[in-house]
Parts: structure tokens; C-alpha cells; sequence
């Protein structure tokens, strides 16, 4: 019987030891003073200016400045990986942290212009977007072909 009251006991000290350590973690500073990060969500309306840095074949590399909802430097690595669709990355830095996402577009040259249009995702941040996310955002542009300006326009909900 005391082995069945010793099991028993124990038990109940486990147990009241993992709801207090549970209880801990839900109240708001925790035991280690630790508060918890609510979840934000903004829609972004970005737009941004670049010229072109470098370019390799089918790798061009962009920087500029972007405007709207997030305000900081841009810069994109666009892949060409077939005569009508691209991929890119795109990275922002604003002045509290940076967000980084992947984009597939379809690319269509015409005359002196070519313009891309597809989806974009963001799954890495830094600073105040550590734990940015978004998906299926719109990610569209042109590059005008003469001189490389090129403008890109990236919209929709991020969560941070």
C-alpha cells in the first residue's frame, strides 16, 4: 500500500508541478518575465523604384528604395528561368528589421518594355517582423529595356 500512496503522491507532484509550469507560460510576463507577441496584420501597398547593380545571362540584380506601408531599402535578384516566366527574391529594409520573400511571375517582353506579374511569399523577418508570414501576395513590375529603371509593386495581409 505505501508504494501505491508513494506512486500516487508523486504523481500528484508531477502533475501540479506541469499545470504551474503551464500557468506560467499563459500569464502574461510568465516566470521569466517573458511577454507574449500578439500577432499584427497590415496591408501592405508597396511600390519601389530600382536600378539594376549587376546582371549575369539570365540573373539581373536590383536595388532602390520602396514606399508605402513599409518604407526602406529594396533589393531584388530576378532570375529569368524560361523565356516567359521569372523568379525573384526580394528583400526590404525598413529602419526596425528586414522581411525577405520568394516570388514566380510571368514575364512578357514587348518592344522596349517587358513587364512580370505573379504571387509572392514572405516566410523571414527580422526585428519587428521577426514573425512576419504572408502568402499568395501580388508581385508585379517593368523594366524598361533601354536603361534597366525598373518599377515593382508588391501588395496584400502580412502577419507579424
Amino acid at each position: 500500500m505505501i508504494v501505491l500512496r508513494n506512486r500516487a503522491y508523486r504523481s500528484l507532484v508531477t502533475a501540479t508541478g506541469l499545470l504551474g509550469a503551464a500557468a506560467c507560460l499563459l500569464v502574461p510576463g510568465g516566470a521569466s518575465g517573458a511577454t507574449a507577441h500578439a500577432a499584427r496584420t497590415i496591408s501592405l501597398s508597396e511600390s519601389g523604384r530600382l536600378h539594376i547593380t549587376s546582371h549575369h545571362t539570365t540573373h539581373l540584380n536590383f536595388q532602390g528604395t520602396a514606399s508605402g506601408t513599409i518604407r526602406g531599402s529594396i533589393y531584388i535578384h530576378l532570375n529569368v528561368t524560361s523565356q516567359n516566366r521569372v523568379s525573384a527574391e526580394v528583400s526590404i529594409y525598413p529602419s526596425n528589421g528586414s522581411l525577405t520573400g520568394v516570388s514566380t511571375a510571368n514575364y512578357h517582353a514587348n518592344g522596349g518594355q517587358a513587364t512580370f506579374s505573379g504571387t509572392m511569399s514572405i516566410s523571414r523577418g527580422t526585428g519587428s517582423y521577426a514573425h512576419a508570414h504572408a502568402s499568395n501576395l501580388s508581385f508585379s513590375g517593368t523594366i524598361q529595356r533601354s536603361n534597366d529603371a525598373t518599377t515593382v509593386r508588391v501588395s496584400g495581409p502580412l502577419s507579424y
